[in-house]
């Protein structure tokens, strides 16, 4: 049976083609605004995003000059954050062929000097010199073990170095998740292929007993709510009903997931959770 990364990878590398082909290079959220409510292109509420983020982790305030993208898609968000810092930027991705076409689009670009794109799986990176900045957009959801991953991130900062996260979550408790809510939960998980859902408190609560400081933490789950509405408005051209045809059975399957994902949102059950903090400076 394959393991957790290998379903994974496959699941990118067959669904990667079609998001590319109707979204563009930018794999994650979009932002409208702090209560959603902002009308704006898919990809400029995309951007918006990063910008979101880079803004939260005053990272402005410490421009980074070594950036690691923990789960990095094909270096969308790598090459934007190298663009807008001159920074060195290491993206990782467990998809061959993500990988492939990040490293294609770094070239095309021109930006390869400062854009790395590779396949590996993050629990593996050793990099002794560092990076000022680990930025995980929207993969961490794919980790089963959170206290580890936070730490092997904590590990790889410098110090005074900036962990920025956003993941997907689930709503906090009391109360009880419901039978139907769990169910929700569940299909997700089996469709988008992650390991279990927590609750936004545990990465803060894991940032604090792993030594982190600074930790701020945000709901942005109204601010990007609108996006699923969007997919599955795109998903109903032409184009993307053709593309799913010939993707295959995984990437039908995670298109099925994306009503999932919307009434989770709409539910309230499905949270959008921001966590930045930092490593202590050494004194």
């Amino acid at each position: 049976m394959p393991t957790l990364n290998q379903r994974i990878a496959r699941f990118y590398d067959e669904s990667s083609p079609l998001w590319l082909d109707v979204w563009g290079d930018q794999m994650h959220h979009g932002y409208y605004g702090p209560d959603g409510s902002q009308r704006k292109p898919r990809r400029e509420a995309q951007l918006d995003l990063i910008d979101e983020l880079v803004d939260f982790a005053k990272l402005p305030d410490r421009v980074p000059a070594r950036i690691l993208d923990a789960g990095c898609g094909v270096g969308g968000s790598a090459r934007y954050l190298a663009g807008r810092f001159g920074a060195k930027v290491l993206g990782v991705t467990l998809s061959e062929l993500q990988a492939e076409r990040g490293s294609a689009y770094a070239r095309l670009e021109g930006a390869d000097h400062l854009v790395e794109i590779r396949a590996q799986d993050v629990y593996e990176l050793d990099e002794p010199a560092g990076f000022d900045v680990v930025w995980s957009l929207e993969s961490a959801e794919h980790m089963p073990d959170k206290r580890k991953l936070l730490a092997h991130f904590y590990e790889l900062l410098r110090p005074g170095g900036t962990l920025a996260m956003v993941t997907w979550c689930r709503r906090e408790t009391p109360p009880k998740i419901s039978a139907e809510e769990q169910r929700t939960l569940n299909e997700i998980a089996r469709l988008y292929h992650l390991p279990g859902w927590v609750a936004p408190s545990s990465y803060s609560t894991l940032a604090t007993e792993l030594g982190y400081t600074d930790i701020r933490t945000d709901d942005w789950s109204e601010a990007v709510a609108p996006f699923w509405g969007e997919v599955i408005r795109s998903a109903m051209s032409v184009q993307s009903l053709i593309g799913l045809l010939k993707a295959g059975a995984g990437t039908l399957k995670g298109a099925w997931a994306m009503r999932y994902m919307q009434a989770g949102f709409r539910q309230g059950l499905i949270k959008f959770s921001v966590l930045t903090a930092r490593k202590p400076t050494l004194r």
